[in-house]
């Protein structure tokens, strides 16, 4: 069992363990030590999004990544997909991104991705984990000319804009197209503005004066509630939401009503498929996806695979199979002809490119896919213990599924990042899955709350 390694890199509670100074340069000289694999010298990328404790943290890795005779690329606040793309583009040996994504700005959290752009696999976590806790590398100290330096990137953020902006066709651009982004005070707050106005769009922004501690609050994915506003007093075409590290885009259409991750996928999905762009016919989604997705999908011919929930996960099937696109309900959506892993920006574009090119509206868009009912509920618990030894559980899930009768599905799992336990119930009748709901969240409370 990894006992530092989430679904998505290292999070806690800043200068708590695990996330304290001292951990952090321990990452970094096992990151420096595993990230060796060339003659020569060696540099890893590190960015960041706009939390106070990230300057605590960024100098802690430099320093354990410097002490291994490794250099240091710095690029500051950038998005997490733009550290994975210039982990490629600068020919690092790695890149890490300190960022506890959509969580609160006291806490924080590490990732890490390798040369090519892609977030490491279990096996490679692990071995981290384990130099981190032995001796086996406390011997490694260069001296002299053959320590790391630091360097700042200065032309980060352009490297980027202009991968962003190749994921959509030279000729089209966004003209007379009205835009509301909320960048959450996050890593986007310069970025995703700068990028759609480029592109010629009427922009409005919120969320884009960052101060190290309103990162998420208020605004953002987790938080579209200004957003809707903002859309509807401006008569946008639509909004974007990203969330601090802006690897998630949350729409809202022009009504001010949220377009949801799954919606957004099926619009995409039969685009893709109908410009025969979509690889083997085929979308990747989670466990959490609706199943009015998968009705819609295979309407028009295209097969829906599901994973556990993470697009870590979403991205090593898409990567085995041979997929192209992929997503998840809450935003996440790895478009892989573009980038290695899920980007806001990427994803955003991709949906207004959508609109301007048919001439639709993103409400009339969302209309090709007609979700279920369904129930989400994220209860807070003291631990996590496997799920199959709570038999009070095991049986309540069972007379849900039993109580729905084949109309509908249960789900219910850990969250990987927070302590959390989410169920997730849904079928053709709303108030059955609220009863399956209430009866599965009053067991969970009784026995792990």
């Amino acid at each position: 069992m990894r006992k530092l390694f989430g679904t998505d890199g290292i999070r806690g509670v800043a200068n708590l363990e695990p996330m304290t100074s001292e951990t952090a340069m321990k990452l970094g000289r096992a990151a420096a030590y595993l990230f060796k694999r060339r003659s020569g010298r060696h540099q890893i990328v590190i960015g960041k999004d706009t939390r106070l404790s990230g300057y605590m943290l960024e100098s802690a890795l430099t320093s354990g990544i410097c002490s291994m005779g490794v250099d240091v690329l710095l690029v500051g606040p950038m998005p997490t997909p733009a550290i994975a793309f210039l982990a490629r583009s600068l020919r690092a040996d790695a890149g890490v991104v300190i960022s506890a994504s959509h969580n609160p700005y006291q806490d924080n959290g590490i990732k890490f991705f390798s040369n090519d752009g892609f977030k490491l696999p279990d096996e490679l976590e692990a071995r981290m984990e384990a130099l981190i806790t032995s001796d086996e590398i406390q011997h490694l100290r260069p001296t002299a000319d053959e320590v790391g330096k630091a360097y700042r990137i200065d032309d980060a953020e352009g490297r980027y804009i202009e991968l962003v902006k190749r994921s959509l066709p030279r000729d089209l651009d966004f003209q007379e197209l009205r835009i509301v982004v909320d960048c959450a005070h996050g890593a986007a707050y310069k970025a995703s503005p700068k990028v759609l106005r480029e592109l010629g769009a009427t922009v409005w922004v919120i969320g884009d004066e960052p101060n190290g501690t309103n990162i998420n609050d208020g605004c953002g994915a987790v938080h579209p509630e200004r957003l809707q506003q903002a859309v509807r007093e401006h008569h946008a075409h639509l909004g974007i939401a990203h969330d601090g590290d802006a690897d998630r885009a949350i729409f809202v259409c022009e009504q001010g009503r949220i377009i949801d991750g799954d919606h957004v996928m099926a619009m995409i999905a039969l685009d893709l498929q109908e410009r025969g762009l979509l690889k083997r016919r085929t979308v990747v989604g989670t466990v959490m996806s609706n199943f009015g997705l998968e009705l819609a999908l295979k309407q028009a011919g295209i097969a829906l695979v599901r994973t556990a929930v993470g697009d870590r996960y979403l991205l090593e099937r898409m990567v085995a199979d041979g997929y192209n696109f992929g997503g998840e309900q809450s935003g996440h959506f790895i478009f892989l002809d573009h980038n290695t892993t899920g980007d806001g920006l990427i994803s955003a574009l991709q949906v207004v490119a959508l609109m301007k090119r048919t001439g639709r509206s993103l409400s009339d868009l969302a209309q090709c896919m007609m979700a279920v009912p369904q129930i989400l509920l994220n209860i807070r618990v003291n631990e996590k213990p496997d799920l199959n030894h709570v038999p009070e559980l095991t049986q309540a899930i069972q007379t849900g599924e039993a109580t729905l009768n084949g109309t509908g599905r249960v789900l219910v799992r850990y969250s990987g990042t927070e302590p959390v336990l989410r169920i997730m119930v849904e079928g053709a009748e709303a108030s059955l899955i609220r009863l399956v709901a209430d009866d599965l969240s009053a067991v969970v409370q009784r026995h792990l709350g």
